[in-house]
């Protein structure tokens, strides 16, 4: 028995024509829109890594600022 993965089950429920073709080996038509959607793909994901690289960086600064206020504070109450 051959095992399912949960893109062909998307696939079968989405187009079940389509599913067909794919188990049969049969090219599909629209090469050029599904190249074109991976690419957008590929480009959303690296803006989503920079996106939250550039979180965790805000976060760092903002914890380094506290850090450096409170150190300059505690510094100006010893003196």
């Amino acid at each position: 028995m051959r095992t399912l993965r949960a893109s062909e089950i998307g696939a079968f429920l989405y187009c079940k024509r389509a599913w067909w073709y794919q188990r049969h080996g049969q090219p599909s038509e629209n090469q050029s829109e599904m190249a074109a959607g991976s690419e957008y793909h590929r480009q959303h994901g690296r803006q989503y890594l920079q996106i939250v690289f550039q979180r965790w960086l805000a976060a760092a600064l903002l914890m380094a600022a506290l850090i450096l206020v409170a150190v300059a504070v505690t510094r100006d109450l010893l003196r």
